[in-house]
């Protein structure tokens, strides 16, 4: 992996040499892309993380860690206004992530009835799982997002995105491309965004979802029926254990996801929150009921503002030659107990700090408080969680 991004850095490297009387900026440009004269720009990218865990006050329950999260390699293509297409792989977790074809169909109308994707994709019920993960605020996902998110399908998707709202559908059928999550599911996500300007961002929104889960044969032809499991680790991405878990929840019939979403953005101040459900419809049997909520606040030390673009936030951009300092606080909660089903509740404080060296270096800390309860068990760990990363 190491020789591979080497080897793109320095077949990229020539064009910042050909700038010419401008002094090139390592800083702030990277040529790892290069715009062709019809204005095609063509391209790789590249996310590399490595994370140090330490856990205390757990009862034995995880151990200490420090290795790779994600070693991500990735190609694209895209014309501004017309099309985009890209295909990452991610060799950490060895699975593919985005690999898509999008159209603008301004393109081909002459008018903007929006844009048009087709591939393998985050489906939209979840504001926090559909940042990229370079550019999110904690190191990890919060406690209801990762047990209600529905992450990547195969499907076709229309999102509309204008300045004051945005709307987008899919659907989505064909599982993903490891040959998992088989069958189909209808979604739909549409925002509110009255302000929205650089370093003054309102954006509300509300998304939802149904999915409808096949069953499986594997070699021996044994059938293995429809099922949903919801879970969550206690926001430590090399922890191997899971303290909540509704377990394999079976016959499943469908699940209904459902989120509202709020982020709010003022100079280097910002607020974000979620609400999150899930009803699993069983054949037989109650439905299943979970649900979970985030919320956290956001300083910029250095006055630069979180960004913001098509829905999404992304990382801060630093303006200084020692970069941007950001400190967070989070609070999540999940509670996965509902009826015969005892999966647990959890809920998480995070105290978070960024340093932004450039717009491709990043550091990382979190210091996470949990707090857990599952069938009368009270886990309660301490995790200490340090990132390094390069990203472009």
């Amino acid at each position: 992996m190491k020789r591979i991004i080497l080897g793109a850095l320095a077949l990229f490297m020539p064009w910042a040499a050909s700038a010419g009387d401008t002094a090139y900026d390592w800083r702030t440009n990277w040529p790892t892309h290069h715009v062709f004269a019809d204005g095609t720009d063509l391209g790789l990218t590249v996310k590399y993380q490595y994370d140090i865990d330490r856990f205390s006050e757990d009862g034995g329950v995880f151990e200490n860690a420090q290795t790779n999260r994600r070693k991500e390699f990735g190609f694209f293509v895209r014309k501004k206004g017309v099309y985009d297409a890209t295909a990452v792989y991610d060799f950490q977790a060895k699975a593919w992530l985005d690999v898509f074809f999008r159209l603008q169909t301004k393109a081909l109308f002459g008018s903007d009835l929006g844009a048009v994707r087709v591939g393998f994709m985050k489906t939209p019920v979840g504001f926090e799982g559909n940042t990229g993960t370079g550019s999110t605020s904690f190191l990890e996902a919060s406690l209801p997002m990762q047990a209600i998110y529905a992450n990547r399908r195969i499907g076709v998707e229309w999102a509309s995105i204008q300045k004051a709202y945005l709307v987008q559908l899919g659907y989505y059928n064909g599982g993903n491309l490891q040959g998992d999550l088989d069958g189909r599911m209808v979604a739909g996500r549409a925002a509110w965004t009255p302000h929205n300007a650089p370093g003054d961002v309102l954006h509300l929104g509300v998304s939802v979802s149904r999915e409808s889960p096949y069953g499986s044969t594997d070699g021996r032809g044994r059938y293995t029926p429809p099922g949903v499991r919801l879970r969550a680790t206690p926001e430590a991405g090399l922890a191997t254990q899971r303290l909540v878990d509704s377990g394999v929840l079976s016959v499943a019939d469908h699940v209904d996801r459902r989120s509202a979403e709020l982020l709010w953005i003022q100079g280097p101040w910002s607020v974000q929150g979620e609400y999150l459900d899930a009803r699993v419809k069983l054949d037989k049997k109650p439905a299943y009921k979970a649900h979970g909520w985030y919320t956290f606040g956001s300083w910029v030390l250095t006055g630069e503002s979180r960004g913001y673009s098509a829905g999404n936030v992304a990382d801060v951009v630093p303006k200084g030659p020692w970069g941007a300092v950001e400190v967070l606080i989070r609070y999540s909660t999940l509670d996965l107990d509902d009826g015969p089903v005892l999966g647990g509740t959890e809920h998480d404080w995070t105290l978070g700090a960024n340093w932004y060296l450039t717009k491709y270096l990043k550091l990382q800390a979190n210091y996470v408080r949990a707090i857990s309860d599952r069938r009368d068990v009270r886990v309660d760990p301490r995790i200490m969680e340090i990132r390094a990363q390069i990203m472009f």
